[in-house]
């Protein structure tokens, strides 16, 4: 864990700065959270860096999620939770968009094409590149760059 902490903290910080101001988790409390969550993993083989990353990303997603839907609960549809997409080259013209709906929607992507889901969830969520995007689902570069392009329209569609 200490090799790993102080990216993860980065990697949650990323997460919260897209957050709404008076969120209430911090970084830390967030990468103890998802730390709990990884030592819970039985069936992972840990092959790199960048699995490792991915899985550590989806699981700080989810916790946000999560935290995000009990607050709509507390609230009885209260306030939105928003994220920037700016820096996912785009994804929407407008500069942020209710976590739980980029949920819903990347599940919906899922159903329709995993490996573009995966692809999102690692790119965007995971802060990887598409080298390390390519390595960790074991296709072409090429094939990155295209199903990237090609999810980000999709969803740009969908969120609108």
């Amino acid at each position: 864990m200490p090799l790993v902490y102080q990216e993860l903290r980065r990697l949650a910080g990323r997460y919260l700065r897209r957050e709404r101001v008076n969120h209430t988790l911090q970084p830390t409390a967030l990468v103890n959270e998802a730390y709990l969550r990884l030592i819970d993993q039985q069936e992972v083989q840990w092959q790199n860096r960048a699995q490792f990353f991915g899985l550590a990303a989806r699981l700080m997603r989810n916790i946000l999620v999560d935290h995000a839907r009990n607050h709509r609960a507390a609230k009885r549809g209260g306030e939105h939770f928003s994220v920037s997409l700016s820096q996912a080259d785009r994804v929407s013209k407008e500069s942020a968009v209710d976590l739980v709906a980029l949920h819903e929607t990347l599940e919906r992507l899922t159903t329709h094409d995993p490996q573009k889901s995966s692809i999102v969830e690692l790119r965007f969520f995971g802060g990887l590149t598409i080298e390390e995007t390519a390595e960790v689902l074991d296709i072409s570069h090429a094939t990155v760059e295209r199903d990237w392009k090609m999810a980000r329209a999709w969803l740009r569609r969908e969120l609108r």
